[in-house]
């Protein structure tokens, strides 16, 4: 965005504040760093006779239809019915503008503090311990579960159409079918052993799509809220189990070392098995089928950083997070094959 756009979006954003306390302003944007799918800003929300206040607001990209992962005002939605459920824990939706076609659709919401960090894969100035680390993952795990005990109608999202995994399956096909052979080598083998043994559906549930520790902020120990909501969905609730738990050991990598600190806290993560536990406390009820979501997941992590590497490749000044990534390509294919029992390549 340019200067102006953040000065537009400035003025819309009081505009919307306004009509909620009468006399309110949003001053002092700045860019947060995050997804691609939206401009993301945080602000600073002044309402007569009560403290400033950090915001965040979110905005469709302009010049984009806002759909699918660009539908921020979705993603509002599921926020405010999440913010309503007990238990869960998401920021609160502060005010929100539909747009037009040259007015794109943004939301604003409180800026809750807390630190986002992937014990395994992130950097961070100051890593939290490795006892911290085994304490937000176990809460991770349970409050997965809590949300996935609600039921969906009665959360006001039974109208949600349900994607079988199948499908969802297809769309990771699609993807790698678009790059060079020998970015993943053997996706096709892996594609071809998943599709043969697709498991049986269970009751749908609200599924958040990228359920990792990194799309949370914690306080210390304390999960402060879920975040980065673009891609949910209702369906089966064992992809976002299944993609907690390879957190619990990526294959994949962005960076060839990491500090010492950063590692210390990553042998803090549980191990599956302990995190399958802490959820299973939860949720009540057999989970068939893990393996195959397991192997799944390897399959979806290949395909989406399959699509960056490709383009990367294109790129006069490679990004060299991707170059890394892209070395770690054929052990994500290796690790779901093995998931499944299938054979696994002898290395070179």
């Amino acid at each position: 965005m340019t200067e102006f756009d953040v000065n537009t979006l400035t003025t819309r954003a009081t505009a919307a504040a306004d009509r909620r306390w009468p006399g309110a302003a949003i001053s002092a944007p700045s860019a947060l760093p995050g997804g691609v799918s939206s401009l993301t800003y945080r602000a600073v929300l002044s309402r007569p006779g009560l403290p400033d206040a950090g915001i965040v607001l979110k905005m469709a990209p302009p010049g984009l239809e806002p759909v699918r992962n660009r539908d921020v005002l979705r993603q509002a939605r599921i926020i405010r019915l999440l913010g309503a459920a007990p238990g869960v824990r998401v920021p609160a939706i502060l005010f929100e503008e539909s747009g037009t076609p040259e007015r794109p659709p943004f939301f604003g919401m409180t800026l809750v503090d807390g630190q986002s960090y992937e014990p395994l894969l992130d950097e961070a100035g100051s890593p939290p311990s490795a006892d911290t680390v085994a304490v937000r993952a176990h809460g991770a795990a349970g409050m997965l579960a809590r949300m996935q005990n609600l039921d969906p109608v009665a959360l006001g999202v039974g109208n949600e159409p349900v994607v079988p995994i199948a499908e969802e399956l297809a769309r990771w096909q699609r993807l790698l079918d678009t790059v060079d052979d020998d970015i993943a080598p053997r996706h096709a083998e892996l594609h071809a052993a998943l599709a043969d043994r697709i498991p049986a559906p269970v009751a749908p549930t609200l599924l958040h799509g990228d359920y990792r520790l990194a799309n949370m902020l914690f306080a210390g120990e304390d999960l402060t809220a879920i975040i980065d909501w673009e891609i949910w969905s209702v369906g089966d609730p064992r992809t976002d189990l299944a993609w907690l738990l390879m957190h619990t050991d990526p294959v994949h990598r962005f960076r060839r070392s990491r500090s010492a600190a950063d590692v210390a806290a990553g042998t803090g993560m549980p191990s599956r098995g302990e995190l399958l536990a802490a959820y299973s406390a939860e949720r009540d009820g057999p989970i068939a089928d893990l393996d195959w979501f397991l192997a799944y997941c390897h399959y979806k992590t290949a395909s989406t950083i399959s699509v960056f590497v490709k383009r990367n490749r294109r790129r006069p000044d490679p990004d060299p997070a991707l170059i890394v990534a892209a070395d770690s390509l054929a052990e994500v294919v290796e690790r779901g094959l093995t998931a499944l029992g299938a054979p696994v390549a002898p290395q070179a």
